[in-house]
């Protein structure tokens, strides 16, 4: 097998993984309400966040530990475990008998989800020349994001109407297996060129760090009072979690964090946009496909067929952008607006907007995704050193993994509570049984409780504009590095 063949049948596999990766994020959320009415029809609409938020939390816990290990022992091996762990979770996820087990396995998913994007884009960061990574990565990476968010929900409820949602976690092993065959045969191997040490203290820190803030947002408002002594003690806690994990990361000899990254400016800038973003955009689907199911009565099955124009305009968009200089903020900062005035309109749903004006929304924010998905990833991996090409591909998504876990917590308390105040049931599969008046009442209840998680995305939305502002307008140093096709970094 000649070199060449090797490189390009390892882009594959990575695009493969990538499309793996985001089938799985959506897949879920179309058959989210089928998950729920067969496991615990009475809480599980309480649970439900946590479906999302443990396996967003597991990866936030594992991925800076996947930076520091694909830097050390090799992106490769590095690859292959965390997609093996990725196909356990998702059996014994399809095997669970209740929602506490399966939340307990979306989890050990989640671990081995974190290396599914993160280490994956090291994996083609290493194969792919620098000058191509901006333009050409980000256009294929748009495409696979769209036809994965638009395959997945539609995977997702034409299994869970004809197979069952167990298959929805079943159907990742066969693409699965057939990644580690290939990639195990094909890709290179990364050379080590010297002893390592692994702050393993340190990624202890992060994980406890990171559970520490979901519990806040989960159970803040919600199980207890934001004033109340569990939630003080969770902040306490925090604070002295983030002061151990500092001074563990000036401490530690080779740090899994280090703050050194945090004098680039491009790095400094990156790591808060990316983490508004991934809190703004973790519902976006979701609720989206929630608004259809139980407002407007779409079944699982084709509800995701309304999500062909968010393809489309994150297609096009993507493709359009990755013509676009990699230090070029212009195409960010458009992305972000774009995404930012779509999920605001979003909060303006009613019980019986037309589908037209919900296409063209969509349609919108798709437009800004495909500006956004991945361009922070190669911007910074355009401006660190190659030694930590790793360590600073895994922070970015730590942060966009973090942000996300506390949108989707934030966004369940929020609907969750707004749905009770104003309904007379707590269980939206309960609404079509419900005398007319009464039935109504929960739709719109269900429809204003929606649209307060869209306004409050939109918010935090344009947050992440404002920030983006400081974006160095070069992006950052360039030819800090330099990546042998081989995927060997000299």
């Amino acid at each position: 097998m000649t070199t060449r063949l090797r490189r390009r049948l390892t882009l594959a596999a990575a695009l493969c993984t990538v499309l793996l990766a985001v089938l799985d994020q959506n897949i879920v959320a179309a058959a989210s309400l089928p998950i729920v009415t067969d496991l615990d029809p009475t809480h599980g609409l309480d649970r439900l966040p946590w479906l999302v938020s443990a396996y967003a939390l597991a990866s936030a816990a594992a991925l800076p530990l996947y930076g520091k290990l694909c830097d050390t022992a090799g992106t490769k091996r590095v690859f292959l475990a965390a997609v093996a762990v990725f196909l356990l979770g998702s059996v014994l996820c399809g095997a669970a008998t209740n929602m506490a087990w399966l939340i307990a396995f979306r989890a050990l998913q989640g671990i081995g989800g974190g290396g599914l994007m993160s280490v994956t884009m090291v994996l083609m960061a290493e194969l792919t020349e620098p000058g191509e990574r901006a333009g050409r990565g980000a256009g294929i990476g748009g495409l696979v994001a769209g036809v994965g968010l638009v395959a997945g929900p539609l995977a997702g409820g034409q299994l869970a109407d004809h197979l069952g949602w167990r298959w929805i976690f079943y159907v990742n092993v066969p693409l699965g297996l057939a990644i580690l065959a290939v990639v195990a045969l094909a890709a290179p191997t990364s050379a080590r060129h010297r002893p390592h040490r692994i702050d393993y203290l340190g990624a202890a820190l992060a994980a406890l760090l990171a559970c520490a803030v979901l519990l806040i947002t989960d159970w803040g408002g919600d199980r207890y009072a934001w004033t109340s002594g569990p939630i003080l003690a969770l902040a306490a806690l925090t604070a002295a979690l983030l002061g151990l994990f500092l001074w563990r990361q000036r401490a530690a000899a080779e740090p899994i964090l280090p703050l050194s990254l945090f004098r680039n400016p491009t790095f400094r800038v990156a790591m808060p946009v990316q983490a508004l973003v991934g809190f703004g955009m973790i519902g976006a689907v979701v609720y989206t496909l929630l608004y259809l199911q139980v407002a407007r009565d779409v079944p699982a099955g084709s509800s995701g067929l309304h999500l062909i124009p968010l393809a489309l305009g994150m297609t096009v968009s993507g493709i359009a952008g990755g013509r676009a200089a990699t230090g070029d903020r212009a195409p960010l900062l458009c992305g972000l607006t774009a995404t930012t005035v779509a999920i605001a309109l979003f909060g303006l749903l009613g019980t019986d907007t037309p589908y037209p004006l919900i296409w063209g929304v969509l349609a919108l924010l798709g437009a800004g995704l495909g500006q956004v998905v991945g361009r922070l990833i190669t911007i910074t991996q355009q401006a660190v050193d190659a030694r930590h090409l790793g360590v600073a591909t895994t922070a970015i998504r730590f942060a966009q993994t973090l942000g996300g876990a506390l949108g989707a917590a934030l966004s369940g308390t929020i609907l969750v509570q707004r749905f009770a105040a104003g309904s007379p049931t707590t269980d939206p599969a309960a609404i079509p049984a419900l005398p007319p008046a009464d039935r109504l009442a929960a739709l719109q209840a269900f429809v204003s409780a929606i649209d307060t998680v869209f306004l409050t995305a939109g918010v935090v939305m344009a947050a992440s504009v404002a920030l983006a502002l400081l974006f160095p307008p070069a992006g950052g140093p360039r030819g800090a590095r330099s990546v042998s096709p081989a995927g060997r970094r000299t």
